[in-house]
Protein backbone atom coordinates (compact mmCIF):
# COMPACT_ATOMS: atom_id res chain seq x y z
CA UNK A 1 0.00 0.00 0.00
CA UNK A 2 1.17 3.49 -1.04
CA UNK A 3 0.20 6.88 1.34
CA UNK A 4 0.44 9.47 -0.93
CA UNK A 5 -0.39 13.20 0.92
CA UNK A 6 -0.34 16.93 0.48
CA UNK A 7 0.27 19.30 3.26
CA UNK A 8 0.14 23.42 2.79
CA UNK A 9 2.39 23.83 6.12
CA UNK A 10 2.28 27.71 5.81
CA UNK A 11 6.10 27.97 6.51
CA UNK A 12 8.11 24.70 6.59
CA UNK A 13 11.02 25.89 9.09
CA UNK A 14 8.77 27.49 11.34
CA UNK A 15 6.90 24.31 11.54
CA UNK A 16 9.55 21.88 11.45
CA UNK A 17 9.15 20.17 14.49
CA UNK A 18 4.87 19.81 13.32
CA UNK A 19 6.03 18.28 10.20
CA UNK A 20 8.28 15.93 11.42
CA UNK A 21 5.81 14.87 14.50
CA UNK A 22 3.66 14.02 11.92
CA UNK A 23 5.81 12.30 9.32
CA UNK A 24 6.79 10.07 12.49
CA UNK A 25 3.16 9.34 13.20
CA UNK A 26 1.52 9.56 9.93
CA UNK A 27 4.77 7.65 7.94
CA UNK A 28 3.27 8.88 4.30
CA UNK A 29 5.23 7.34 1.52
CA UNK A 30 4.87 10.54 -0.62
CA UNK A 31 4.30 14.18 0.28
CA UNK A 32 3.78 17.32 -1.40
CA UNK A 33 4.34 20.64 0.60
CA UNK A 34 3.03 23.95 -0.15
CA UNK A 35 3.82 27.72 1.09
CA UNK A 36 7.06 26.09 2.15
CA UNK A 37 8.22 29.93 2.51
CA UNK A 38 11.57 29.64 2.38
CA UNK A 39 14.96 29.37 -0.47
CA UNK A 40 15.94 25.98 -1.41
CA UNK A 41 19.44 26.81 -0.05
CA UNK A 42 17.54 27.27 3.68
CA UNK A 43 14.81 24.44 3.17
CA UNK A 44 15.34 21.53 5.83
CA UNK A 45 16.65 18.86 3.31
CA UNK A 46 19.14 17.36 5.69
CA UNK A 47 16.60 17.32 9.07
CA UNK A 48 14.18 15.08 6.66
CA UNK A 49 16.95 13.60 5.50
CA UNK A 50 18.20 11.89 9.09
CA UNK A 51 14.13 11.26 9.20
CA UNK A 52 14.00 9.08 6.40
CA UNK A 53 12.54 11.43 3.60
CA UNK A 54 14.48 12.41 0.87
CA UNK A 55 13.37 16.05 -1.11
CA UNK A 56 12.91 18.03 -3.63
CA UNK A 57 12.24 21.85 -3.41
CA UNK A 58 11.42 24.74 -5.35
CA UNK A 59 11.03 27.40 -2.89
CA UNK A 60 11.08 31.37 -2.45
CA UNK A 61 12.36 33.48 0.22
CA UNK A 62 9.25 34.32 2.51
CA UNK A 63 6.44 33.08 0.21
CA UNK A 64 4.31 30.49 -2.00
CA UNK A 65 7.19 27.72 -2.37
CA UNK A 66 6.78 23.44 -3.12
CA UNK A 67 8.11 20.37 -2.42
CA UNK A 68 7.99 16.61 -2.56
CA UNK A 69 9.49 14.21 -0.17
CA UNK A 70 9.69 10.64 -0.10
CA UNK A 71 10.37 7.97 2.29
CA UNK A 72 13.68 6.17 1.68
CA UNK A 73 14.37 7.64 -1.60
CA UNK A 74 14.95 11.10 -3.65
CA UNK A 75 12.36 11.87 -6.14
CA UNK A 76 13.66 12.77 -9.53
CA UNK A 77 12.29 15.63 -10.75
CA UNK A 78 10.44 16.44 -14.30
CA UNK A 79 9.27 19.91 -14.13
CA UNK A 80 10.05 23.17 -11.70
CA UNK A 81 7.55 25.39 -12.77
CA UNK A 82 4.54 26.26 -15.15
CA UNK A 83 4.91 26.24 -18.05
CA UNK A 84 2.79 28.95 -20.18
CA UNK A 85 4.79 32.31 -19.26
CA UNK A 86 8.34 32.25 -19.52
CA UNK A 87 8.44 35.90 -17.03
CA UNK A 88 6.42 34.26 -14.16
CA UNK A 89 9.35 33.40 -11.35
CA UNK A 90 6.79 32.38 -8.59
CA UNK A 91 7.62 29.31 -7.06
CA UNK A 92 4.67 26.99 -7.10
CA UNK A 93 4.93 24.05 -8.96
CA UNK A 94 7.04 20.83 -8.91
CA UNK A 95 6.37 17.70 -10.55
CA UNK A 96 8.93 14.56 -9.71
CA UNK A 97 8.81 10.74 -10.72
CA UNK A 98 8.55 8.30 -7.45
CA UNK A 99 7.58 5.33 -6.64
CA UNK A 100 5.98 4.20 -9.57
CA UNK A 101 4.03 7.50 -10.28
CA UNK A 102 4.19 11.15 -11.29
CA UNK A 103 3.50 13.72 -8.62
CA UNK A 104 2.84 17.23 -8.94
CA UNK A 105 3.25 19.66 -6.14
CA UNK A 106 0.61 22.54 -6.99
CA UNK A 107 -0.08 25.89 -5.01
CA UNK A 108 -2.25 27.53 -7.04
CA UNK A 109 -2.24 31.97 -6.06
CA UNK A 110 -5.19 33.17 -3.78
CA UNK A 111 -6.29 35.60 -6.09
CA UNK A 112 -8.05 38.55 -3.85
CA UNK A 113 -9.39 41.12 -3.91
CA UNK A 114 -11.78 40.30 -6.89
CA UNK A 115 -11.93 41.88 -8.83
CA UNK A 116 -8.63 43.01 -9.84
CA UNK A 117 -4.74 42.13 -11.34
CA UNK A 118 -4.53 39.44 -8.75
CA UNK A 119 -7.83 37.61 -9.35
CA UNK A 120 -7.06 37.94 -13.70
CA UNK A 121 -3.25 36.53 -12.44
CA UNK A 122 -4.92 33.18 -10.60
CA UNK A 123 -7.55 32.66 -13.46
CA UNK A 124 -4.69 32.46 -15.99
CA UNK A 125 -2.38 30.59 -13.80
CA UNK A 126 -5.00 27.99 -13.21
CA UNK A 127 -5.43 27.70 -17.85
CA UNK A 128 -1.97 27.00 -17.30
CA UNK A 129 -2.11 24.25 -15.02
CA UNK A 130 -5.12 22.96 -16.65
CA UNK A 131 -3.03 22.74 -19.92
CA UNK A 132 -0.48 20.97 -18.60
CA UNK A 133 -2.32 18.31 -16.23
CA UNK A 134 -4.46 17.43 -20.27
CA UNK A 135 -0.84 16.18 -20.93
CA UNK A 136 -0.20 14.16 -17.80
CA UNK A 137 -3.60 12.54 -18.05
CA UNK A 138 -3.41 12.02 -22.05
CA UNK A 139 0.45 10.82 -21.54
CA UNK A 140 -1.12 7.58 -19.89
CA UNK A 141 1.04 7.44 -16.56
CA UNK A 142 -0.40 7.42 -13.10
CA UNK A 143 0.16 10.69 -12.00
CA UNK A 144 -1.49 12.11 -8.82
CA UNK A 145 -2.06 16.21 -8.79
CA UNK A 146 -2.03 17.09 -5.29
CA UNK A 147 -1.81 20.77 -2.89
CA UNK A 148 -3.62 23.68 -2.33
CA UNK A 149 -5.63 25.09 -5.15
CA UNK A 150 -7.25 27.62 -3.63
CA UNK A 151 -10.67 26.73 -5.06
CA UNK A 152 -14.00 25.63 -2.91
CA UNK A 153 -16.16 23.97 -5.37
CA UNK A 154 -19.36 23.82 -4.13
CA UNK A 155 -21.66 25.08 -1.07
CA UNK A 156 -20.58 21.57 0.21
CA UNK A 157 -17.31 22.40 0.41
CA UNK A 158 -17.75 25.16 2.52
CA UNK A 159 -19.18 25.89 5.92
CA UNK A 160 -21.34 28.92 5.19
CA UNK A 161 -20.85 30.13 1.61
CA UNK A 162 -22.80 33.22 2.52
CA UNK A 163 -20.02 34.80 4.77
CA UNK A 164 -17.22 34.16 1.74
CA UNK A 165 -19.22 34.63 -1.12
CA UNK A 166 -16.62 38.16 -2.06
CA UNK A 167 -13.52 35.91 -1.81
CA UNK A 168 -12.34 34.43 -4.85
CA UNK A 169 -12.49 30.89 -3.78
CA UNK A 170 -16.03 30.87 -4.37
CA UNK A 171 -16.31 33.14 -7.32
CA UNK A 172 -18.03 31.23 -10.46
CA UNK A 173 -14.91 31.77 -12.80
CA UNK A 174 -12.94 30.14 -10.01
CA UNK A 175 -15.09 26.84 -9.63
CA UNK A 176 -15.51 27.20 -13.52
CA UNK A 177 -11.45 26.49 -14.13
CA UNK A 178 -11.72 23.43 -11.10
CA UNK A 179 -14.83 21.97 -13.12
CA UNK A 180 -12.83 22.03 -16.07
CA UNK A 181 -9.89 20.32 -14.61
CA UNK A 182 -11.99 17.72 -13.64
CA UNK A 183 -13.62 16.57 -16.70
CA UNK A 184 -10.55 15.64 -18.70
CA UNK A 185 -10.68 12.93 -16.11
CA UNK A 186 -9.18 13.82 -12.92
CA UNK A 187 -11.07 12.01 -9.86
CA UNK A 188 -11.22 14.24 -6.62
CA UNK A 189 -10.32 11.44 -4.31
CA UNK A 190 -12.27 12.66 -1.44
CA UNK A 191 -15.06 13.53 -3.31
CA UNK A 192 -15.03 9.71 -5.09
CA UNK A 193 -14.99 8.05 -1.92
CA UNK A 194 -16.77 10.65 0.02
CA UNK A 195 -19.99 12.19 -2.19
CA UNK A 196 -21.65 13.58 0.75
CA UNK A 197 -20.17 13.83 3.56
CA UNK A 198 -18.82 17.57 4.95
CA UNK A 199 -14.59 17.95 4.90
CA UNK A 200 -12.71 20.58 5.69
CA UNK A 201 -9.08 21.01 4.98
CA UNK A 202 -8.38 24.65 5.81
CA UNK A 203 -9.69 26.78 8.98
CA UNK A 204 -9.00 30.66 8.74
CA UNK A 205 -8.34 30.61 13.18
CA UNK A 206 -7.88 28.37 15.96
CA UNK A 207 -11.73 30.28 16.97
CA UNK A 208 -12.99 28.10 13.59
CA UNK A 209 -11.26 25.23 13.81
CA UNK A 210 -13.02 24.52 16.84
CA UNK A 211 -16.56 24.81 15.95
CA UNK A 212 -15.34 23.18 12.42
CA UNK A 213 -16.03 26.33 10.38
CA UNK A 214 -13.53 25.37 7.62
CA UNK A 215 -13.38 25.15 3.92
CA UNK A 216 -11.95 22.56 1.67
CA UNK A 217 -9.28 23.61 -0.57
CA UNK A 218 -7.04 21.18 -0.44
CA UNK A 219 -6.87 17.86 -3.01
CA UNK A 220 -5.47 14.76 -4.04
CA UNK A 221 -6.50 14.57 -7.71
CA UNK A 222 -5.35 11.41 -9.85
CA UNK A 223 -5.56 9.78 -12.79
CA UNK A 224 -8.47 7.89 -14.75
CA UNK A 225 -6.04 4.41 -14.39
CA UNK A 226 -4.84 5.04 -10.54
CA UNK A 227 -9.10 4.82 -9.93
CA UNK A 228 -9.12 0.81 -9.11
CA UNK A 229 -5.69 1.51 -6.90
CA UNK A 230 -7.45 3.38 -4.39
CA UNK A 231 -8.57 2.81 -0.84
CA UNK A 232 -8.93 5.17 1.43
CA UNK A 233 -8.35 9.18 1.87
CA UNK A 234 -8.90 11.07 4.65
CA UNK A 235 -7.72 14.17 6.57
CA UNK A 236 -5.63 14.67 9.27
CA UNK A 237 -7.52 16.92 10.99
CA UNK A 238 -6.46 16.92 14.67
CA UNK A 239 -3.11 18.50 13.66
CA UNK A 240 -4.57 22.01 12.95
CA UNK A 241 -5.89 21.77 16.36
CA UNK A 242 -2.10 21.41 17.91
CA UNK A 243 0.67 24.15 18.89
CA UNK A 244 1.79 26.17 16.12
CA UNK A 245 -0.07 24.62 13.50
CA UNK A 246 -0.59 25.52 9.90
CA UNK A 247 -3.96 26.74 8.99
CA UNK A 248 -4.61 23.58 6.90
CA UNK A 249 -4.62 20.07 7.75
CA UNK A 250 -2.51 17.34 6.11
CA UNK A 251 -4.84 15.05 3.62
CA UNK A 252 -3.85 12.16 2.32
CA UNK A 253 -5.02 8.74 -0.19
CA UNK A 254 -4.17 5.18 0.16
CA UNK A 255 -3.11 3.08 -3.14
CA UNK A 256 -2.88 -0.60 -3.68
CA UNK A 257 0.70 -1.29 -5.34
CA UNK A 258 0.18 -1.80 -9.54
CA UNK A 259 -0.94 -5.13 -10.47
CA UNK A 260 2.09 -7.74 -11.60
CA UNK A 261 1.67 -8.39 -15.07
Amino acid sequence: MLKVATYNVNGVNGRLARLLDWLKEQSPDIVCLQEIKTTDEKCPARVLEDAGYGSLWHGQRSHHGVAILAKGERPVQIRRGMLGDELDRQARYLEAEVKGLVVASVYLPNGNPQPGPKFDYKLAWFERVNAHARALVDSGRPVVLAGDLNVVPTKADIYNEWLWRLDVVVQPETRAAFRRLLEQGWIDATRHLHPEERIYTFWVNDAAFRRNAGFRMDFLLLTPNLATRLVDTGVDSAERGKDKASDHAPVWVRLREPSRP
